[in-house]
């Protein structure tokens, strides 16, 4: 009895003396969710093109998926301080589900019909797009498939050369 009213107390003594670890806060991509299945994504590519009228902005359309380390991988570069002070100025970003088209199970796929992309074979697939609607990167924008091992400088140069378009 005495040996577990002891437990008893030191388990009381380390749980309340302990404490609780500070919340955290994490980006939804840390988390996993930038490419955020069931959002409305024509919607989203909408509102983008709104935006990027009433700016004269470039939008760039990412389709991804969260289980795509090169989807999350170029994610997380335009999250950096670098990319963002360049495209926070001159870019609409938007992030969209597209499912595993390379397995025929591909999301959104309208989205790239809509502007006359060639055939989403992998993720991410990059679509830079005009204020007024246009395609700029109709023949490059499957080229994304290795994202993730792409020196930051030649991803960085690739979204400075559509500043101007």
């Amino acid at each position: 009895m005495y040996l577990s009213s002891v437990l008893f107390l030191l388990q009381t003594v380390v749980h309340t003396s302990t404490p609780a670890p500070p919340a955290e806060t994490h980006t939804a991509l840390e988390v996993g969710h930038v490419y955020a299945e069931g959002r409305d994504a024509s919607a989203d590519v909408d509102a983008a093109l709104s935006r990027a009228a009433a700016s004269n902005k470039t939008v760039i359309v990412v389709m991804g998926a969260n289980w795509c380390h090169d989807s999350t991988g170029l994610a997380k570069w335009f999250e950096s301080p670098r990319f963002a002070a360049m495209m926070q100025p001159r870019f609409e970003l938007v992030y969209v589900d597209a499912g595993m088209p390379q397995s025929g199970k591909g999301h959104n796929q309208d989205i790239v019909k809509r502007f006359g992309g060639k055939k989403q074979k992998n993720t991410p697939y990059v679509m830079m797009i005009s204020p007024t609607g246009k395609l700029l990167n109709r023949d490059n924008a499957r080229s994304w498939r290795n994202a993730d091992s792409r020196s930051e400088d030649e991803i960085f140069a690739y979204f400075n050369e559509f500043i101007s378009a």
